[in-house]
């Protein structure tokens, strides 16, 4: 029994640990309901302006400069202990504040903590912290939410300054030549009156008879069949879930289909001829006496259903027409990323249809990247439970940390995952529109938050004393030293050690499990995607140099490159396979683990396999060395970084090439070069759905004629190779930047109808591949005339019919800023999509409808937008003056 002192004195502790506790909550909770955060961008030209970018290790000595400010807006705080963790996806390299030191923690994730100078933050104080990061922050979604407080024994709270998803209440700066890249930048930056003269080749016309995608051939009739009555869609051609599936889109677009016009439907193939004779073609005659469709398949007659719903007209009638029509790729796909940032299978789900309409059939889901695994493996909890989380845990045993913009807990779009009974769910769901899901679990790169998850099971089997459970699929070498830093900025624990037998019997675990769920839900998994893609350490790469090397030059940092080893080279397990030969070359062993990968793959029946090409690059022998029947890449090299030739290249090695362009098809890039925009820009400043709808997705070269490199400049194309078609064409959504499903629909919607419609059609203006010729903005091969009319063509239907129907199924997708300027006093205002209603403001209150016709007189700036269809959806709004 405790003598009473003993009991007063743990009493006394007790209290006193109580108050300290107490008292560190208290500062958090001040700092992070008072602090008000805002950035300010000071030069994006730091070796310009005698910034030591080199010396500070900046990849390419190049660096920026921005000023955050703090701003106490409450009561003094003048506690040293405290920190606050927030989100820069440039690397921080110097803090001009002495007062303060930042350091990073993993990933994008910074950790901004006080030093002995630190001497408080008085009430109402300002604060100023000049940091000095690498490359250039152009876009205001270059800044990050999510920045929280934490402090000894206290609960982290998020800042209520950066509790936000826009994030242009605290970024300024972002104007004049702070908007290039370099001094250099020859990018047209976008303003109303740039956009009106973008624009100024379109014209409203009929586009009655047209569809999205263009059919391959067309005969439209005089008259005007009346639908009001509906359709009398027969059954037996169709399973239940195809029927519901297309009744699910009638109901949407308010079309009946129990009425009566007869609609007649057969699947004869034998009548295609070979040329037409593939999956998707169908043939479709609409007369007053009804409808007749024949498909090559019944895949054909779903989508010649497609096409109906597509011409029915607001005054519910179509057209007397004939279609003849067949797909241009066998794979026309979207490719979704839901590890960087989740997003809901409700989000999901309403793509597919969407897809479907458009007649693509390939939903390729990212599942996992460092920052998640989103699907649930049944027998490894972790992966989910551990990678399927974000929130505030050093030790990583109940998530992962905190990345791009999630902040300190779980509740936001950083966490989630799908549930077996989800997967399949969208599995069937997706079958019913004849699209297969193609699941990539990424590896050996970008693999953290599987391995962070097999690190929290091996310690929690460790403990319990089953050393050989901890160890059966752990993924890394826990005697691997080697120093890495992979392009988003993580270390060694973000790859997949491939010489180890646990790795192969995780990767055997998971493939046996997803192969279960796609059989469950009658879809069998015929794709298994790999990944591969950035295995490598980025400090290895050309935009740095030793700090003594024999010829220095001014526009490399200076890092001492004698600490930095390729992935794995430190792992002793991976030392074995070089040293025996089954490898030459530690950067062979990705290439090595996506053939041994594959060899499981088929051993689980699947067929098919698919990587980013860059990962099989260092393979000799090309697609036959594989495993499996057919070997696909995903080719994403920007074009003006030499794409233009070798895509070619890996078409002649055997690969399946799906086209995946970064600076082309990658829906994460910004719409336009407008700071207000959302994405990532490595590749290309913009991507509208005019440039996705004007790429030559066969004839690369082309491209370099109608299109300029990131910073606004020309380039040249040319193949050196001939080489076999290509297999397909997929858009990409990359989430970094995208953290809700609102954000997912405005950066996918509508551009990837562009995209549907390179994918399924080639145009008339796209040349034939020649290998040797070469094409620039100085060549003249390319029918721009016909690239124009066609493209007005296609902006008229979304104008006038698709975008409406987008808001019909509830998509919050990108309504255009309008194009403008004042003359003679009067406002000329114009759309990116001609038929979407213009509307101007004085007042920026009271809107007015737009009219050519009435043009409006105005005195000193006019605020402008567009509006949708129902009216309930308007634009960004911008001025002109």
């Amino acid at each position: 029994m405790l003598k009473p002192s003993l009991i007063a004195v743990s009493v006394l502790a007790t209290l006193a640990g109580c108050s300290s506790i107490q008292n560190s909550q208290q500062v958090v909770n001040t700092l992070a309901d008072n602090l008000d955060v805002n950035y300010e961008v000071l030069t994006n030209h730091g070796a310009n302006e005698g910034l030591a970018c080199q010396d500070l290790g900046a990849e390419w000595a190049s660096c920026n400069k921005v000023l955050m400010t703090l701003e106490n807006q409450g009561e003094a705080v003048n506690s040293k202990d405290w920190a606050i963790y927030f989100h820069s996806i440039r690397l921080i390299l110097d803090v001009d504040n002495d007062q303060f030191k930042i350091t990073r923690v993993t990933g994008d994730l910074h950790k901004l903590e006080p030093t002995e100078k630190f001497d408080g933050f008085a009430a109402g104080e300002k604060v100023e912290i000049p940091l000095i990061g690498e490359y250039w922050q152009l876009f205001e979604t270059d800044f990050m939410p999510g920045a929280f407080v934490t402090a000894p024994d206290a609960e982290p709270k998020m800042i209520a300054s950066l509790d936000v998803q826009d994030m242009a209440s605290v970024v300024s700066g972002l104007e004049g030549e702070k908007l290039k890249r370099t001094p250099d930048d020859n990018n047209v930056f976008a303003t109303a009156i740039t956009r009106f003269e973008k624009n100024a080749d379109l014209a409203k016309q009929d586009v009655s008879t047209a569809l999205v995608p263009t059919p391959l051939h067309v005969e439209a009739g005089q008259g005007k069949v009346s639908a009001s009555q509906g359709f009398a869609l027969p059954s037996e051609l169709f399973t239940a879930e195809q029927l519901t599936a297309l009744n699910t889109r009638a109901d949407v677009l308010d079309i009946n289909l129990n009425g009566t016009i007869k609609v007649n439907t057969a699947i004869v193939p034998s009548e295609f001829p070979a040329e037409l004779g593939k999956a998707g073609a169908y043939e479709l005659r609409i007369t007053q006496q009804g409808i007749d469709i024949k498909g090559y398949d019944q895949a054909g007659l779903f989508y010649a259903v497609q096409s109906v719903f597509g011409l029915m007209g607001e005054d519910e009638t179509l057209p007397e027409i004939l279609i003849v029509d067949a797909p241009r790729f066998d794979y026309r796909g979207v490719m979704v990323d839901v590890a960087r940032n989740f997003h809901t299978k409700d989000a999901i789900l309403a793509t597919l249809d969407q897809m479907a309409a458009y007649k693509m059939n390939k939903l390729h889901l990212h599942l996992t990247d460092d920052e998640g695994w989103r699907l649930e493996i049944p027998g490894l909890p972790e992966l989910t439970d551990v990678g399927g989380q974000r929130c505030f845990d050093l030790d990583e045993q109940n998530c992962l940390l905190p990345q791009l913009g999630s902040g300190p807990s779980t509740d936001n779009f950083g966490s989630g995952y799908f549930s077996k009974t989800d997967y399949v769910e969208i599995l069937k769901y997706a079958k019913a529109r004849h699209i297969e899901v193609i699941p990539e679990i990424d590896m050996p790169a970008h693999a953290r938050a599987a391995i962070i998850s097999m690190e929290a099971r091996y310690d929690r089997l460790m403990a319990a004393g089953d050393e050989a459970g901890a160890n059966e699929y752990r993924l890394t070498d826990p005697q691997d030293t080697s120093n890495v830093t992979t392009i988003q900025f993580y270390d060694k624990h973000s790859f997949v050690n491939p010489c180890q037998e646990s790795s192969s019997r995780f990767v055997d675990k998971v493939i046996s499990e997803v192969a279960a769920m796609h059989n469950e839900a009658g879809m069998p998994l015929t794709t298994w995607h790999f990944g591969g893609d950035e295995a490598k350490n980025i400090k290895l790469g050309a935009g740095f140099q030793d700090n003594n090397a024999a010829d220095p030059v001014a526009w490399k940092g200076n890092i001492d490159l004698s600490k930095q080893d390729k992935p794995f080279a430190k792992s002793p397990q991976c030392q074995a396979l070089v040293a025996n030969g089954t490898v030459n070359d530690f950067g062979q062993l990705p290439g090595y683990f996506a053939q041994e990968v594959s060899k499981i793959a088929v051993k689980n029946g699947i067929p098919h396999f698919q990587a980013w090409q860059d990962g099989l690059k260092y393979i000799e022998g090309g697609a036959e060395t594989f495993a499996s029947e057919t070997t696909r890449v995903n080719f994403w090299d920007v074009l003006y970084w030499g794409g233009t030739g070798s895509v070619y290249e890996w078409a002649k090695k055997g690969y399946d090439v799906v086209v995946s362009n970064p600076d082309y098809v990658y829906m994460d890039m910004p719409y336009e070069v407008d700071p207000k925009e959302r994405g990532y820009y490595w590749a290309t400043r913009a991507t509208d759905t005019r440039k996705m709808f004007g790429f030559a997705p066969e004839n690369m070269p082309q491209n370099a004629e109608t299109s300029v490199d990131r910073d606004g400049n020309g380039f040249t194309g040319k193949g050196e190779v001939e080489a076999k078609p290509f297999y397909g064409l997929s858009a990409q959504l990359w989430s970094e930047t995208v953290r809700t499903d609102e954000q997912y629909e405005y950066m996918v919607f509508p551009r990837v109808l562009a995209a549907a419609e390179r994918a399924w059609h080639e145009a008339s203006w796209e040349n034939e591949y020649k290998a040797g010729v070469e094409y620039s903005l100085e060549t003249n091969l390319v029918d721009k005339a016909a690239l124009s009319q066609d493209y007005n063509r296609f902006a008229n239907i979304l104008g006038q019919r698709e975008l409406a129907k987008l808001e019909k199924a509830g998509i919050d997708y990108r309504l255009p800023v309008p194009g403008a300027k004042v003359e003679n006093g009067q406002l000329a205002m114009n759309s990116a999509f001609p038929g979407v209603e213009l509307q101007y403001s004085v007042d920026g209150e009271n809107w007015s409808t737009y009219s050519d016709d009435k043009r409006p007189t105005i005195v000193g700036e006019v605020f402008i937008r567009s509006i949708s269809a129902s009216g309930e959806k308007a634009s960004r709004v911008t001025s002109v003056k």
